[in-house]
């Protein structure tokens, strides 16, 4: 895909500035995040790519009826902070600070070793999004979703 981005002379030439893929829903990632994850199902993964040097957003959406009995949006982000807690490379955002937030900054910890965790979600419908930003040149984005993952479902 770098080589798409990088070379607009090939047949397959990417040009756009910020796309997703993985649109059929089988990227390479899913079944490693079902099993790791415990899921019945496997879980939306869409991810994107920006024309930017540095940064990612990783979003990972589930629906509560698939995690353990009782599993609440404010639950999964309790769970996440306590995990995190006193630890200096993650920090889970307070879960009114990104319920206010209008949008996210693919690129805000460009050039930094650390990740920022948000939890978004709707009690009405069921439905949690899991999200990271990172710099995807110091942290891996598959592997920091799979370990989100891993570690909500655990919890």
């Amino acid at each position: 895909m770098i080589g798409q981005m990088e070379d607009q002379s090939r047949e397959d030439a990417i040009s756009a500035n910020n796309f997703l893929y993985g649109l059929t829903l089988k990227h390479k990632h899913v079944p490693e995040m079902k099993i790791h994850g415990g899921l019945s199902r496997a879980p939306l993964f869409s991810p994107s790519v920006g024309r930017f040097p540095q940064g990612m957003i990783v979003q990972v959406p589930l629906f509560l009826d698939d995690l353990a009995s009782g599993a609440s949006v404010e639950g999964i982000h309790k769970a996440l902070t306590e995990h995190y807690a006193g630890q200096d490379i993650v920090t889970v955002v307070p879960f009114a600070e990104g319920k206010a937030l209008p949008r996210i900054d693919a690129e805000e910890l460009a050039g930094k070793d650390t990740m920022k965790l948000f939890v978004f979600g709707n009690s009405e419908t069921g439905q949690v999004n899991l999200v990271a930003l990172l710099d995807n040149l110091g942290k891996g984005a598959s592997g920091a979703a799979v370990q989100n993952m891993d570690l909500m479902l655990s919890a």
